[in-house]
């Protein structure tokens, strides 16, 4: 594939590595010191583009990507209150954008198993459930954007909860997301319940940034393909 990344941080450059070993080129590297090259011409010389930007970039990357005709896609979070005007431009635009909020295979397999034990665990009111997340502290934004994507699908199954709060105590239909931030962490979550008498805890822990570099790859290799049109995630990537 010829990729354009747009931002050049430690997650660009942990793509880079990999895609380049397996034979794909990259035509384009937006950082903050070159951001008037996002150009609708340089963006036409990519197949895909890849946003890990930050934030407040994040949406301009895509629009600009989805202007130009490029499949886009991004795990930047932080941004999602702009994701319904993303989705008016990709329909307008009859393009290809994917979003992750953790493009990991082993995190996707877990927000799986999220969904599973949160459905059975529905009718088991004794338990209380709560998560868990820890990052380095050059992240940005708290809780991650994992994290959320976790505490949303408990929501989903969960009837004794109604909403999520960030580092406080939470009431009973609460769920409270723990967040830290330290040193050189890339990456844990936990999902755990607890009762009077014990506690099932799901975790998964990132060991390095590889699994979400290959991930990001295998969902710009998935993209690509030709028919593909409309807004995607790595369930349709793994599960189709």
């Amino acid at each position: 594939m010829k990729i354009a990344f747009l931002g050049y941080g430690k997650m660009g450059k942990a793509i880079e590595t990999i895609a380049q070993e397996e034979g794909d080129e990259i035509v384009l590297r937006i950082s903050s010191s070159n951001a008037e090259e996002l150009t609708t011409e340089n963006l036409k010389k990519a197949d895909v583009a890849i946003d890990f930007s930050r934030p407040d970039q994040a949406f301009h990357h895509i629009a600009k990507a989805l202007e130009a005709g490029v499949p886009v896609i991004s795990g930047t979070t932080g941004w999602l209150s702009q994701m319904p005007e993303a989705r008016s431009l990709l329909e307008a635009r009859q393009g290809s954008f994917l979003y992750a909020a953790n493009f990991s295979v082993g995190v996707n397999l877990f927000f799986a198993l999220n969904r599973f034990l949160a459905e059975r665990m529905a009718s088991r009111p004794e338990y209380n459930v709560r998560l868990r997340e820890i990052h380095h502290t050059r992240k940005l934004d708290a809780p991650s954007g994992t994290a959320i994507h976790l505490a949303e699908e408990l929501l989903q199954y969960l009837p004794s909860k109604d909403t999520w709060v960030n580092n406080r105590l939470a009431g009973t239909s609460e769920i409270n997301i723990d967040s830290e931030r330290i040193g050189e962490t890339p990456g844990t979550h936990e999902v755990s319940y607890s009762s009077a008498m014990d506690t099932i805890t799901i975790r998964h822990e990132a060991l390095s940034r590889e699994g979400f570099a290959r991930g990001a790859l295998l969902a710009a290799r998935w993209i690509v393909q030709p028919d593909r049109r409309g807004y995607f995630t790595m369930e349709d990537v793994l599960f189709g």
